[in-house]
C-alpha cells in the first residue's frame, strides 16, 4: 500500500513535535487494529464450522505481521505465513514485531516478500485478507482471479476470512476523527467516483501538542458492496456467509458478529465475510 509520512514542520531550533517523534505504524495499530478480537473471531468461527482447531494460517497483505504474531502466540501448534509486496513495512514488522517473539515462536512464522497474485504456498487451514486490503484489486476479473488462487491455497476444509465496510457514508467524501490515548486518528475519504467505484483515502494523525502527521497512509481502492463480494466469492467456488456486527443498547457495535442475510441500512457498518471451501 502506498504511504508517506508528511509531518507538520517545527521551527528551526525548536524541540521536535510529537508528530516528528511518532511512529506511523504504531499509531496505525493503536487506532485501527485489534488483532486479539480479530483472531478470537477467526479461531472460534473456524472451530464452530469445522469442529476442529485450525493450525495453519496465511496472512495476505500482512503489513507489519501483527495479526500473525497474535496467531502463533495462541497455540504452540499454530504456524503463519506472512505475504506482502512492501519490503519496507515487512522490515518494520521484523524489527518491531517478530523481534519481540520468543525464538520458538519465530520459527513458526514464515515471511514472504511477494505478490499475492503469484505466490504459491503449502495448503493452509485459513487465509486472511483483512483491513480491506484486497480492495486494492480494483477490477472484478482480477478480484475473482485472486479469490480462485486462495481457493487453491486452502486445505480441503479451509476457510477464507475477509472484512468489508459500507453504508451510505462509505460513498461520501468526508473526514472522521477518533481520539485514542496517544493521538487523534483521522480517516479521510478524500475522493470517490460513483462511476468507477474508486475511492482515494488517507489516514492522518493529530497529536496533543497540535502537531500533525498528514497522509501517513494513502489508499486508492474499489469500494466493493457485499452483494458484489459474495457473488465473486461464489464464482470462485466458495460458499460465502456475511457475519454482521451486533449492537449494544446504545445502538453501537459490540464486537459480536453472527451470520446475517439482511443486515441494516446503517450510515456506516463493518462486517466479516467467511468463505468456506
Amino acid at each position: 500500500m502506498a504511504s508517506n509520512n508528511n509531518k507538520k514542520k517545527t521551527k528551526p531550533g525548536s524541540s521536535k513535535s510529537m508528530a516528528d517523534l511518532a511512529d506511523k505504524h504504531i499509531c496505525y495499530e493503536e487506532s485501527v487494529q485489534c488483532v486479539e478480537s480479530e483472531i478470537d473471531f477467526v479461531d472460534t468461527t473456524f472451530l464452530k464450522l469445522r469442529k476442529r482447531l485450525a493450525n495453519t494460517l496465511r496472512e495476505d497483505f500482512c503489513g507489519t505481521m501483527n495479526t500473525s504474531c497474535e496467531w502463533v502466540s495462541r497455540r504452540k501448534s499454530n504456524t503463519a505465513i506472512c505475504v506482502d509486496l512492501d519490503e519496507e513495512v515487512l522490515q518494520w514488522g521484523k524489527d518491531n514485531k517478530i523481534a519481540k517473539l520468543s525464538a520458538e515462536k519465530k520459527k513458526r512464522i514464515t515471511i514472504v516478500n511477494d505478490n499475492v497474485m503469484t505466490i504459491q504456498t503449502e495448503p493452509v487451514d485459513i487465509v486472511l485478507a483483512m483491513n480491506f486490503s484486497y480492495w486494492l484489486l480494483k477490477e472484478r476479473k482480477l478480484t475473482i482471479e485472486y479469490f480462485k488462487r486462495i481457493y487453491e491455497a486452502l486445505t480441503d476444509d479451509g476457510i477464507f476470512f475477509l472484512d468489508a465496510y459500507g453504508g451510505y457514508e462509505a460513498f461520501q467524501e468526508l473526514k472522521e476523527k477518533t481520539k485514542n490515548s496517544h493521538c487523534t486518528y483521522i480517516w479521510d475519504q478524500d475522493t470517490y467516483s460513483p462511476v468507477t467505484g474508486i475511492a482515494k483515502n488517507y489516514i492522518h494523525f493529530k497529536f496533543k501538542d497540535g502537531s500533525k502527521m498528514m497522509k501517513a497512509f494513502e489508499y486508492e481502492w474499489r469500494v466493493w458492496t457485499l452483494p458484489e463480494l459474495t457473488d465473486m466469492l461464489s464464482e470462485a467456488g466458495f460458499k460465502p456467509t456475511v457475519y454482521w456486527e451486533q449492537a449494544d443498547e446504545d445502538g453501537e457495535g459490540n464486537g459480536v458478529f453472527i451470520p446475517e442475510t439482511e443486515g441494516e441500512a446503517d450510515a456506516g457498518w463493518f462486517a466479516y465475510l467467511v468463505a468456506e471451501k
